[in-house]
């Protein structure tokens, strides 16, 4: 990789794909980035940094997390790998938590980002 951390490299990706730039809503949480579809206004990702034992995980300092939407039968078997928590702050029956701790593959990410994305668009009416 260029030498980017992957918080970055998620960000870039989003801005390069989906012509999406970041927005930070929390004055009191400049870390924490909300990626919304332009046509549906909702949120396909969230991108925050958050202490690692709020996570359940072991060890002090904190960690980048991306959340993002996701099927809820693909959830379950996605958190049953490494870097997959689930959803923090979020509904975990239909978001679920990756940690950008290198973990979880760029191309992973890609790929759940995009079906994140498609899961908030609006739906065509009949």
């Amino acid at each position: 990789m260029n030498g980017k951390i992957q918080r970055e490299r998620v960000i870039l990706h989003i801005s390069d794909v989906y012509g999406i730039e970041p927005e930070y809503p929390w004055l009191d949480s400049p870390d924490s980035v909300v990626f919304r579809h332009p046509a549906s206004g909702k949120w396909f990702g969230l991108l925050m940094r958050v202490a690692r034992q709020r996570l359940g995980l072991a060890g002090e300092g904190a960690l980048d997390v991306l959340n993002v939407k996701c099927d809820p039968i693909l959830i379950g078997s996605l958190r049953a790998e490494p870097g997959f928590l689930p959803a923090y702050h979020m509904n975990k029956t239909t978001w679920v938590s990756i940690l950008l701790d290198g973990s979880v593959p760029d191309e992973r990410i890609s790929f759940l980002l995009g079906l994140s994305y498609g899961l908030v668009a609006p739906r065509a009416r009949p």
